[in-house]
């Protein structure tokens, strides 16, 4: 796990035993549109036949400097040969670029680009380097979690919904260098990413639209449509903290070439761009995506884990770890006596309840309320021990039954 930004793996150095490509297995108009991506250039070779590839600028000349042959296609005799050449020069080059394109070979992944124009007389280079690193970083995770969850089901306001199947998704996502964080480039797999991606494609492009028609009109309305095309309150956060201290950002998406590009999207997207003329009505989008989100009727089973109440007698609060029913984590649920005594005597026995009520969006839908027909799930001894094991995977290590057995304090 990268330290410097949860769920966002650096980049891998190539390896030539292990980094590189299979030649057989490498289709040269793939390798020959990746190069194109990275900045690569076309100078000359063979119409038909070959091209001849040299890195992008300040790289092209001086000693250091890599040419490529790469075949048009495998008709060409030589086909095998030069690719295998090519691979090899790739591997041992030491440009990001050639690093990048080796694994777009090796992982067929989208990518997406973020630039931003970052002040020059901001503190001390390093210090500013440094901090603005962080915030891009911080910011491309918040986007890419954003487009997971969109991918999940629509909403306006998520808080703790299907968020930890939207931060398991991001798992695989690569991410390269970002010197003077300025430009950070994220490699999401198209092998169970490419629906965050098509959805964050989606909604750039509605929050973009959403922005200009509030700017022109001072109409809303248009954010409320843009719910389904993805954008929400966690989008519209992510954007904000993109853009602040800057004087501009753009987000670029790139198919990935072996995959092709997916159905209802431009194959070669054009850049989203925000500037901080935007973040007002951003700020107010969020806003009203939290306020407008309603409340939501559910019906969830989940494990007692704690238990409080201010004086012995009365109802009190539970907190429950939820098994079935909500795409949460755990809800806090404010039972009434009699219910609060089921809880109670449920937990002793080492059994789940299941309690009917609305999940509400203040404390992003941790919260409970209206709580009625409270009752124990039954569970025989494997579900029990399933339940116990779960529990302990979720406390930690250090988990003691006698931390969650109930208490009034």
């Amino acid at each position: 796990m990268n330290w410097q930004s949860p769920h966002l793996e650096p980049l891998p150095s190539p390896d030539l035993a292990s980094g590189v490509p299979d030649p057989a297995q490498v289709d040269p108009l793939v390798l020959g549109a990746l190069l194109h991506r990275h900045g690569w250039l076309r100078r000359g070779g063979a119409a038909g036949r070959y091209g001849r590839w040299t890195p992008p600028a300040p790289y092209a000349t001086g000693s250091g400097a890599t040419s490529l042959l790469v075949p048009e296609s495998r008709a060409f005799p030589d086909c095998a040969d030069l690719l295998e050449e090519a691979l090899t020069a790739l591997s041992r080059s030491a440009l990001p670029s050639a690093r990048e394109v080796l694994y777009g070979l090796s992982v067929p992944s989208d990518e997406i680009r973020w630039d931003r124009e970052i002040p020059q007389a901001y503190g001390f280079q390093g210090e500013a380097d440094w901090t603005v690193q962080e915030q891009l970083r911080s910011a491309a995770r918040q986007l890419l979690l954003a487009g997971a969850l969109a991918d999940r089901a629509r909403a306006g306001y998520y808080g703790a919904r299907h968020r930890g199947q939207a931060e398991r998704a991001l798992d695989g996502v690569l991410v390269g260098p970002a010197p003077g964080g300025r430009r950070l480039t994220a490699y999401v797999p198209v092998d169970g990413g490419r629906g965050t991606v098509i959805r964050l494609h989606h909604a750039l492009h509605a929050a973009r639209e959403a922005v200009d028609y509030r700017r022109a009109t001072g109409g809303m309305e248009a954010f409320d449509a843009a719910v389904e095309a993805g954008v929400s309150r966690e989008l519209a956060e992510a954007l904000i903290a993109l853009v602040h201290g800057t004087e501009g950002a753009g987000i670029a998406l790139a198919w990935a070439p072996a995959a092709g590009v997916p159905a209802g999207c431009a194959a070669r997207p054009e850049p989203v761009e925000f500037s901080p003329g935007d973040l007002p009505v951003l700020r107010e989008a969020a806003a009203r995506y939290t306020r407008d989100e309603p409340a939501v009727p559910v019906r969830v089973a989940g494990a007692v884990v704690r238990m409080r109440r201010s004086a012995p007698g009365g109802g009190g609060t539970v907190r429950l770890r939820v098994l079935a029913g909500a795409e949460i984590p755990y809800v806090r649920v404010v039972l009434d006596e009699e219910s609060y005594r089921v809880a109670g005597h449920a937990h002793l026995v080492g059994m789940p309840i299941r309690v009917s009520g609305r999940l509400q969006r203040r404390g992003g839908f941790r919260r409970l309320t209206d709580a009625t027909d409270v009752r124990p799930v039954p569970l025989d001894e494997v579900e029990r021990d399933r339940l116990m094991k779960s529990l302990e995977e979720s406390l930690g290590e250090s988990f003691d039954p006698g931390d969650v057995l109930p208490s009034d304090e």
